[in-house]
């Protein structure tokens, strides 16, 4: 295998496994809340906690079935077992979710899906750096990121039709669970794990890890990124989770109009996710994620006094290419430190952080806004979360691909 360059044909095969994901996040976040509400009377926050369930299965069983699929051992691989048994699971699952008619039976269904997703996404993911090489694993995952974003448009724009003709949402869940199984079809057929995975440490970085699995310093960077991606991912959801609010009682705007701006940033973010990569292998993945993080800051800082929909829109769309800097570069950083035999533990660690964020956030927000009644303070919120990101990250000192500057 030539190491110095990406095969991209398989990568973006790998990428089928982030698709099927991203896509039925999107819809199950997008339909879920409206049936709840619709079909059993719930109230927001009653709502709220229900669509935390995916969060806290991440909390608990990422850093679990990665650290378990690190010691599988079967003839299709140590990572595809678990997604041949779970993806399934949670397509049937999932399918069934809107065919609920008494709240019991729905959160049967939702807490079934939300399980065995929790069994494969961690094995998925890791996937990507078990077959490629430390220098190239920014690009690789900025392409299943990019395939990624794919799954999202197909959740919106096609799942969405689908469900304005369908008020049950059957069918839009329906072609969520066939694009996750052809997802897997497309896994099975072209990535043969046991002959592609490759170990890529050294004799002597192996010797290393035998001794002592990480040094003093590199438990020092790893606290500090897993650190940074909490905090990071503090920022993010509050945002993705406030903003419609923020924009309806600060701009004074249509929900609909809000969530319309709220998506350039996802656009911006899904078209410089390959790109966010090549600036990586250029500048290093540390300073290109400082770099994101002062995008992000200069960006959202204007945001404070502007009541344009127009300019908020712009920086929204800047500060996408931001968080593509950052987001893209963060897993392979953290995975560098991992060797060879504990991607799956290490990619549980990277849930874990970006996982405790998600819950944490939107209720401390929450309490925070509840307080002083003021949704102007999101973006002060995020910036200060973002700030700690950035002080955080200064301080690694591990992680980049030794072919990187």
């Amino acid at each position: 295998m030539n190491s110095s360059k990406l095969n991209y044909g398989r990568t973006l095969l790998l990428g089928f496994g982030f698709l099927a994901s991203s896509l039925a996040w999107s819809l199950y976040n997008a339909l879920v809340p409206t049936m709840l509400e619709s079909r059993f009377l719930l109230t927001t926050s009653q709502i709220g906690i229900i669509m935390t369930i995916d969060n806290i299965f991440g909390v608990i069983f990422q850093p679990v079935v990665g650290t378990l699929s690190d010691r599988s051992n079967t003839k299709i691989g140590k990572r595809m077992p678990w997604i041949l048994f779970a993806l399934p699971i949670s397509a049937i699952f999932f399918s069934l979710i809107p065919t609920a008619s008494e709240l019991k039976m729905m959160m049967f269904f939702i807490i079934g899906f939300n399980f065995f997703m929790s069994l494969w996404r961690s094995p998925v993911i890791a996937l990507m750096p078990d077959l490629t090489p430390p220098p190239l694993r920014s690009k690789a995952n900025g392409l299943i990121n990019l395939m990624g974003g794919i799954g999202a448009i197909i959740a919106f724009f096609v799942g969405g039709r689908l469900a304005n003709h369908d008020p049950t949402n059957k069918i839009s869940f329906g072609m969520g669970s066939a694009t996750m199984v052809f997802s897997l079809i497309m896994l099975l057929l072209f990535v043969r794990e046991p002959k592609l995975s490759l170990n890529f440490e050294t004799n002597k970085e192996k010797k290393k890890r035998s001794k002592l699995r990480l040094s003093r310093a590199e438990l020092q960077s790893l606290a500090l990124i897993l650190g940074a991606i909490f905090f990071w991912f503090a920022a993010y959801n509050a945002i993705e989770t406030f903003f419609t609010l923020y924009a309806v009682n600060v701009l004074g705007v249509k929900a609909g109009t809000a969530t319309m701006i709220l998506s350039a940033f996802s656009l911006s973010f899904v078209a410089f996710a390959f790109p966010a990569a090549l600036v990586a292998g250029k500048l290093g993945r540390k300073r290109t994620i400082l770099t994101g993080l002062t995008i992000l800051l200069v960006c959202f800082l204007p945001i404070l006094f502007l009541r344009s929909v127009a300019l908020v829109l712009a920086l929204l769309l800047v500060g996408g290419i931001g968080w593509a800097m950052v987001n893209i570069n963060s897993l392979p950083m953290v995975v560098e430190l991992a060797g060879s035999e504990k991607i799956g533990e290490f990619t549980g660690f990277y849930y874990f952080a970006s996982f405790s964020a998600s819950i944490a956030s939107p209720i401390l927000f929450g309490w925070i806004r509840d307080l002083s009644g003021d949704y102007n303070l999101l973006f002060i919120y995020a910036l200060i979360a973002f700030g700690i990101a950035f002080g955080l990250m200064l301080g690694v000192k591990h992680g980049e691909s030794s072919n990187t500057p």
